[in-house]
């Protein structure tokens, strides 16, 4: 038998996503359009090539870090894939953070080169400075307040770059989690991961394809919006839009109708805003085949509504951080309203039970682990954690989930959102996806709440919609709404009525905040 070569483990993630469309004649091809106008690929290797010269001018060696704090424009796969493609380790970090944030970020990362939107720089102005290991700041825009900009910069690199000799196995970006609870955690991704997403998930799911044209509200610095906007579209040679501002109903609507993606990727925020917002275009005003949801359960009652106000199936799914993209998802033709679906061909689900055995039958709530070749290998600098979360071959989600007799999946929420209402668990989902079924409701998030022995009740935070007089009466018609679809113990004890629900930058309610503002 033949000897295993490390020559057989080489493989750079930008090379592999890049070099398969030139090869494949489509260098002339829109690969990205933002709104400076259209990118082709062979711009696009040019551009990523010239940051991969860049990065090697300024000392920045293999495994050394690039923070990435950017709008979605053209330099954001610039930057991404041109780090990549030197051996550098780019990590894109969420654009709505706190300077605090940011502070913590660049001191866990040890990142050697920041690259920032003129729009976020000054939340890094006031701690730029206490990071010695921090050598080069660059500003994408037109403004750099004396920092260098990425443009003139790139003018000077040559349009070809030798990749690094990196290997399938080594550390390729991080990701850092959403935060929904304490600190944020820096996953880390291997080579492979990318493009393992698109040949799990997106080719047999989505069927994405060449004159595929995706968008995606969610952000490239979200794994949802990395796989979405970046890895998928650029694995089959299809084209991306890219929107830098917030993904407000007017925005999306006006890139659906103007610029007629045939995929679209949403979150059931957004897809509620849009729905209420009356500018979503109707069956012969967009190109959309499919539009798919991840970041949070859908409820079925938005599955129904945009389905009829379009015409367009949503693919509700779960993914995360950890797993970089989605391993359990709905189908076409095989759609389940109010569940995540079925796992994703090449990964493997199991529910445990609170006292770590494996739960084999249907109807039982347990926490879902998932295994597959997409894990994250670890979060940086924090073992106690990585321990909890990666066991082995099995990553704990942090969901519980129930699974029917058909093998499909519901969410029933995040583990320590579950709330014990006497003695039996409750999932703060299924209340709200009763809630939020009722006409006036808009949004809703429901937490443990303690009555007067003590006992933990759900309490109900809603968002009504535009117009609707909230009172007492309004109240009660709720209760007795919700006792009507569900189990008696199951309905609000208390309901408050707010302006808005507190949320990540990805859309993920934040249930802690609520709790905490008790």
């Amino acid at each position: 038998m033949a000897g295993h070569s490390a020559a057989d483990d080489l493989y750079n993630a930008a090379d592999d996503l890049i070099l398969r469309n030139l090869e494949a004649g489509r260098g002339d091809k829109p690969a990205f359009i933002d709104h400076s106008g259209a990118y082709s690929y062979a711009d696009l290797n040019g551009r990523v090539s010239r940051f991969a010269n860049l990065l090697r001018d300024r000392g920045v060696r293999m495994e050394e870090r690039v923070l990435m704090c950017m709008l979605d424009t053209i330099d954001w796969p610039t930057c991404f894939l041109g780090a990549i493609r030197a051996g550098a380790v780019p990590i894109p970090v969420n654009t709505r953070l706190t300077s605090e944030d940011y502070d913590f970020m660049l001191e866990d990362s040890r990142a050697r080169v920041l690259v920032v939107s003129e729009q976020l720089l000054d939340a890094f102005l006031p701690h730029i400075g206490n990071h010695p290991l921090l050598e080069t700041v660059i500003v994408s825009g037109a403004d750099g307040k004396g920092y260098a900009l990425l443009a003139d910069l790139l003018k000077g690199q040559p349009d070809q770059a030798e990749t690094a000799p990196t290997r399938k196995g080594d550390m390729c970006f991080w990701l850092y989690t959403s935060g929904t609870t304490g600190k944020p955690k820096g996953a880390v991704h291997l080579h492979t991961h990318l493009i393992e997403t698109a040949n799990l998930y997106a080719i047999p799911t989505l069927g994405i394809k060449e004159d595929d044209v995706c968008f995606s509200a969610a952000k490239l610095f979200f794994a949802y919006g990395l796989g979405n906007g970046l890895t998928f579209p650029m694995a089959v040679g299809a084209t991306t839009i890219l929107l830098a501002g917030p993904p407000d109903p007017k925005s999306v609507c006006q890139i659906i109708r103007e610029h007629k993606p045939t995929i679209f990727y949403g979150v059931p925020t957004l897809y509620g805003m849009l729905l209420a917002s009356g500018e979503l275009p109707g069956p012969g005003d967009h190109a959309m085949r499919l539009a798919t949801s991840a970041g949070e359960a859908l409820p079925a009652d938005l599955l129904r509504r945009f389905k009829e106000a379009t015409g367009v199936d949503i693919l509700d799914g779960l993914g995360s951080t950890e797993m970089l993209h989605i391993f359990l998802s709905n189908r076409v033709g095989d759609i389940t309203p109010g569940a995540s679906g079925r796992p994703v061909p090449g990964y493997e689900l199991r529910l445990v039970a609170d006292d770590g055995s494996v739960i084999e039958g249907a109807g039982e709530m347990g926490m879902l682990e998932v295994s597959g070749p997409t894990s994250a290998i670890m979060y940086w600098n924090q073992r106690d954690k990585s321990r909890d979360t990666f066991q082995g071959q099995w990553t704990r989600t942090g969901d519980k989930y129930i699974r029917d007799e058909n093998g499909v999946y519901a969410h029933a929420g995040r583990s320590d959102d579950m709330l014990k209402v006497g003695g039996i668990y409750v999932s703060p989902v299924e209340v709200e996806s009763a809630i939020v079924r009722h006409e006036k409701v808009l949004e809703v998030a429901v937490v443990g709440h303690p009555d007067k022995d003590g006992l933990i009740k759900p309490k109900a935070f809603i968002v009504p919609r535009d117009g609707v007089v909230t009172d007492a009466a309004l109240a009660d018609e709720i209760k007795a709404f919700v006792k009507a679809e569900l189990a008696g113990y199951k309905y609000p004890r208390w309901i408050e009525f707010i302006g808005e629900l507190p949320k990540t930058a990805t859309g993920k309610i934040q249930r802690f905040k609520l709790r905490d503002a008790e």
